[in-house]
């Protein structure tokens, strides 16, 4: 079995990666097609191409993470034999929450939340090694250790109201 692992965002590719240099996320890059999760939001040509050159035995389980879980994946016919299934993994309700969350502003954004998006948020409000917020992989990846990666994920799942068909990113750790 191999993983396809689509992701939403330049955040979510982020913090993904991140997980996986930590040796957090419960799939090993040996296991993923590609050997990598791609920020993509539908199977392109380029991983049609890699999921066709597969043994005719192996099949994709196909893993999405994002905040709008709400496109269908459209898969061509002539792979469709090969997909073993889809799982979605939510970070409703948006990726920004951890951080807000492990800066302890949780309740600050509470109170502005009907006029501010959480990215928004974070840019005015939080800054790290003397940076504000950006959604740059090299922010993220500098401002996550393994303690606030827990944390954080473990208070956005008790916080976050998701579809009963999605499963929580926190589900993905090792």
């Amino acid at each position: 079995m191999k993983y396809l692992v689509l992701l939403e965002g330049n955040t979510e590719k982020a913090f993904i990666e991140l997980l996986m240099d930590k040796g957090m996320f419960k799939i090993d890059a040996d296991d993923m097609l590609d050997l990598r999760p791609h920020q993509k939001r539908q199977i392109d040509p380029t991983l049609q191409a890699l999921i066709r050159q597969l043994p005719p035995e192996e099949k994709v389980k196909i893993i999405k993470i994002g905040d709008k879980l709400s496109d269908k994946l459209k898969i061509p016919k002539d792979i469709k034999d090969k997909i073993d299934s889809e799982e979605k993994y939510c970070t409703k309700p948006e990726f920004e929450m951890l951080i807000i969350i492990s800066e302890g502003l949780y309740n600050e954004y509470q109170k502005v939340k009907s006029k501010k998006k959480p990215k928004v948020f974070a840019k005015e409000n939080i800054k790290h090694n003397g940076r504000r917020y950006t959604n740059s992989q090299e922010w993220i990846k500098g401002y996550f250790d393994e303690d606030k990666i827990i944390y954080s994920l473990s208070e956005y799942t008790r916080i976050s109201n998701h579809d009963k068909n999605e499963k929580h990113l926190k589900s993905l750790l090792k």
